[in-house]
């Protein structure tokens, strides 16, 4: 092998391992920014109830399938563009199919709502979030 030869395979041969390093140090950084997401997703920024009448709850998504309801809360709030009023809706998200399945019991009924606030959600878990774990009808 010439001396031109060697000098093309062994800059090649750095230039090649300097690739591999750069994409593995990006894929490193990747796995640890997603698990960074995945864990603070996982911690509850606040809990409480809420009562109103349950007038929604479905099942939606393109792509991945959520349970999304809405608790009318009573009252009146004034929209957005500030020239009128609504009513005061809370929109929340469900993550067990059981629950979801006793809430479609209560629709257009006054129940209690026991939820998770969360810092963040994924969009497989949840449209919003708030995410209700405990259903109380209200006599």
């Amino acid at each position: 092998m010439s001396e031109f030869q060697t000098v093309v395979k062994d800059g090649w041969t750095k230039v090649w391992n300097w690739i591999k390093r750069f994409f593995l140090v990006v894929i490193i950084v990747a796995i640890a920014i997603f698990g960074g997401f995945v864990w603070v997703s996982g911690w509850t920024y606040s809990d409480g109830t809420r009562a109103g009448d349950l007038i929604k709850i479905s099942r939606k998504g393109v792509v991945w399938k959520t349970y999304e309801g809405q608790l009318n809360l009573g009252g009146f709030q004034t929209d957005a563009a500030g020239d009128g009023l609504s009513g005061n809706i809370w929109s929340f998200s469900v993550a067990k199919k059981g629950i979801y399945e006793e809430l479609q019991n209560y629709q257009g009924k006054r129940v209690k709502l026991h939820y998770k606030q969360r810092y963040r959600t994924f969009p497989w878990q949840g449209k919003t979030e708030y995410f209700v774990d405990e259903v109380t009808p209200v006599d």
